[in-house]
């Protein structure tokens, strides 16, 4: 059976007018230019020093784009492309629609998840009737291995390829500049990434935000956002090998099929 939740986390912004589509392009990790109408994609704003500050999905539209984004979040990035917007002709405006997504099966009037095709699809605006909760959606990225920035990073701190970006189409590296490009690009070139968000697993309640995963003595990484039974850990790949612990509670990470072994 189709599961299909409405997003109460997510809320939306219209970008219109004749700069939207270049504006934007100049600012997020992905190409909006070629974003066909009523077309989805992943992507990001981040700080000039190239951390994650808001992931976003972009949604094209025949006058500009639909930008899709954490709600607590949706009046500073406003306020942010405001403070970018400078002279561009632009109109920036949240929008009173809701975001749904649906899983484990078909659903008319939804668009494949543009970050990994076991997510199922995504849609705004829709008179649909749902059958499961955001919390159910939220375990269903959980157990693909998929981390949701809004909840398993803190803005400002996280590199957006630790939280898997470059994998799960979040930035377009051949579209030019972006703001906070040169480090991701430079991160991407180096092949080699040090930390990596997946999947973790245990008995009982999640362990908090920020709790550290031990290898041995070895720190090797911290528990993100998470539910009864498996939460989004950020680890270090070159110590997933050997048992490993939270608090003194053994937990399992799981490596992602949808990630290359030579990810790290």
């Amino acid at each position: 059976m189709t599961q299909i939740a409405r997003l109460n986390s997510r809320a939306l912004i219209r970008v219109s007018g004749p700069d939207a589509r270049p504006f934007l392009h100049n600012l997020l990790t992905q190409d909006v230019e070629t974003l066909a109408d009523g077309a989805v994609r992943y992507g990001a704003l981040l700080s000039p020093p190239g951390r994650l500050l808001f992931d976003l999905f972009l949604w094209g539209e025949a006058e500009g784009v639909v930008l899709d984004v954490a709600a607590d979040r949706r009046e500073a990035l406003i306020q942010r492309l405001s403070m970018y917007r400078l002279r561009s002709n632009v109109q920036i405006a949240a929008l009173d629609e809701a975001v749904f997504a649906a899983w484990d099966g078909e659903a008319a009037g939804f668009v494949a998840d543009p970050r990994l095709s076991a997510l199922g699809g995504r849609a705004w605006g829709l008179n649909v009737e749902t059958t499961a909760s955001e919390d159910d959606y939220r375990a269903h990225g959980i157990r693909h291995g998929v981390p949701d920035p809004a909840l398993d990073t803190v803005p400002d701190k996280t590199w957006p390829i630790e939280a898997n970006f470059d994998l799960l189409h979040g930035i377009d590296f051949h579209k030019g500049c972006f703001i906070g490009q040169e480090t991701a690009s430079r991160m991407h070139r180096r092949g080699t990434v040090k930390n990596r968000m997946m999947g973790l697993t245990f008995d009982g309640p999640p362990p908090p935000f920020g709790a550290e995963v031990l290898n041995g003595s070895l720190r090797a990484g911290e528990v993100m956002g998470g539910h009864e039974g498996a939460a989004i850990a950020l680890l270090r790949v070159d110590r997933l090998d050997g048992a490993l612990s939270v608090d003194g509670r053994p937990v399992t990470a799981h490596w992602p099929q949808w990630m290359p072994r030579d990810a790290g």
